[in-house]
């Protein structure tokens, strides 16, 4: 297995782990055993415990960016960007793992990375052809549900989950 291979599947395995077992399990000898590798064959991709977790988050952080990228350059109307974070951000849902938050809280230093992308997006959505409080609060909003969801916090049935993705999406349009 070429070692860029090895790297995503230690990681993937990571993401299991934490996602299928919790946090309070995710440990090199359960990573490693989740992956079929050895311990010392994690070590050498992966020296230790916070190595992992940063592995995990750079990989989410380029993922995500890259969706949204992408996304928003299928669409040049205003609010084009906040449309493609409800679909990055609520659509595809996996992007971003409950778990690998709950890992990075347990380091806040861990978290610089996640912040610096925020920081980039709020600019963009700010940048995006709408007011930039209305894009804000949209933003906001997203990021709310998806805290909702991710977290179990008073879950929407999906009927009403669409009824309000359905008025963010209109609210992203009120400049056509």
């Amino acid at each position: 297995m070429k070692k860029k291979a090895l790297n995503e599947e230690l990681l993937d395995a990571a993401s299991r782990v934490i996602n299928t077992k919790g946090f309070s399990h995710f440990s090199l000898a359960n990573v490693a055993e989740e992956a079929g590798v050895s311990k010392g064959g994690l070590l050498h991709h992966f020296p230790n415990k916070r190595a992992l977790i940063q592995g995990q988050l750079n990989s989410v952080l380029e993922k995500y960016s890259r969706s949204l990228e992408e996304k928003s350059a299928l669409d040049s109307n205003p609010g084009h960007t906040l449309r493609a974070y409800i679909d990055v951000s609520l659509k595809d849902p996996e992007q971003m793992e409950a778990g690998l938050l709950a890992a990075i809280a347990t380091d806040p230093e861990l978290l610089k990375p996640v912040q610096d992308h925020y920081l980039i997006w709020q600019k963009r959505v700010e940048e995006d052809g709408l007011d930039p409080v209305l894009a804000t609060i949209i933003r906001l909003a997203i990021d709310g549900l998806w805290f909702c969801d991710m977290f179990g916090l008073a879950p929407l049935d999906n009927d009403f989950r669409e009824k309000v993705l359905d008025k963010l999406y209109s609210l992203t349009r009120n400049n056509e």
